[in-house]
């Protein structure tokens, strides 16, 4: 994949200072030694930099342990090689849910270096899960013996649509409380590094063609089902944002227009059928305690019937709505992921029969329905990959 993903990032505060200047010529130098190893002399020569800016950057390169340099002879002179460390620059990926958070370190050679997730409670306000996202980093930071100096960047994924334009949450997230918080800018100055935020569905795609196994398709479609029901496309091989960064929302796609009003004001959206949520309260009727995702795989592994049932008019309402979509944009590849991943063909059935039934047929057929491979990982792993990207660093 050679596109670069326009996902939200901050603005620099003075793109015009020094600090954003470095980091431009930072991006140029790398950039450069993505085709292998280079003297300072040719780095200056292939950037157009001067000598001296290129001994700089390199220099500030070393020191956080993104290139290393040896030194050869060239042309009878002596020089230093200049190389990039695979393992030298880390991202860090975030996936802020309804009620987990995950938190990833990933090296330039996308290898995880550590990653761990934890439960945070539902109707949990931005503030908190920014500062339990602060406190896991530095955790995993220290566990792993990294320097936060070799910290590229963070991509952080949130549940529910961005306006591009502003860096806010909109209307429609599953986190309501976040709901008009510039969650762009508050997060980079808590952190204190490049953030670069996105919808978590978009990344759970990225994802797919970059740690995943679809690294060749350039027309794929992701869909998570979780609390929320969204889409990430990558088409012509390209994430798609629309006009203002809000695309993918299929699950306030109307199935039954007198069914269930949805948290969106219309009624019988997808999500209010077919979310982790709707199939929640449908089977925890008559339990002793509410189920989570977990209980729903777990249950119709067993063959419970009335999980079963459930999971069955899930998977082909999911697939009606992919039906509409896949005659739209003709995708090479469907990937299904979330917390219900675990149901394989359980799921994947009656929402490849809903996608074959109202698809164009030739659509139906040729189209591939798969789940992720990557599981409840794909949208933090998808994070730390948009890290790379933006700093012009492609998979190694």
């Amino acid at each position: 994949m050679s596109a670069t993903p326009r996902s939200t990032k901050s603005k620099p505060k003075n793109p015009g200072s020094q600090s954003a200047l470095r980091q431009l010529n930072q991006q140029r130098i790398i950039e450069s030694l993505m085709g292998g190893p280079s003297t300072q002399a040719e780095l200056a020569r292939q950037t157009g930099l001067s000598t001296a800016t290129v001994s700089n950057i390199v220099k500030i390169m070393l020191d956080s342990g993104l290139a290393s340099t040896e030194p050869i002879t060239s042309s009878g002179r002596r020089a230093l090689n200049v190389r990039l460390n695979s393992n030298g620059a880390v991202a860090v990926g975030i996936d802020f849910g309804r009620r987990h958070l995950r938190v990833v370190l990933a090296s330039l050679s996308y290898h995880v270096i550590a990653e761990e997730s934890v439960m945070l409670p539902l109707g949990h306000q931005a503030d908190e899960g920014i500062r339990a996202a602060v406190a896991l980093l530095a955790k995993l930071l220290e566990e792993s013996g990294t320097e936060r100096s070799s910290v590229v960047g963070a991509g952080v994924g949130i549940p529910g649509p961005i306006d591009r334009r502003t860096g806010t949450v909109a209307q429609g997230a599953i986190l309501p409380e976040w709901v008009g918080i510039n969650i762009l800018q508050h997060l980079e100055d808590t952190l204190r590094i490049p953030v670069f935020i996105d919808n978590d569905a978009n990344l759970g795609a990225w994802s797919e063609v970059t740690w995943g196994q679809h690294t060749g398709v350039s027309n794929l479609m992701f869909l998570k089902i979780g609390s929320g029901i969204g889409a990430g496309l990558i088409l012509n091989g390209a994430p798609y944002y629309g006009n203002v960064g809000i695309t993918g929302e299929i699950g306030h796609a109307t199935i039954h227009e007198q069914g269930l009003v949805c948290r969106c004001g219309n009624r019988g959206c997808l999500e209010t059928i077919a979310s982790t949520t709707t199939m929640i309260e449908l089977l925890s009727r008559g339990e002793d305690r509410p189920l989570n995702p977990a209980d729903i795989v777990r249950k119709a592994l067993n063959r419970d019937p009335a999980t079963l049932r459930v999971v069955d008019d899930a998977g082909l309402s999911v697939g009606r709505a992919l039906g509409n979509v896949a005659n739209l944009i003709n995708p090479e590849v469907i990937v299904v992921g979330g917390p219900l991943a675990g149901l394989g063909d359980l799921l994947l059935d009656p929402i490849r029969r809903g996608l074959v039934r109202h698809a164009v047929p030739v659509i139906g057929e040729t189209t591939t329905l798969t789940m992720s491979s990557l599981g409840d990982r794909a949208e933090a792993l998808g994070a730390a990959a948009l890290v790379f990207q933006h700093a012009g660093i492609r998979k190694m």
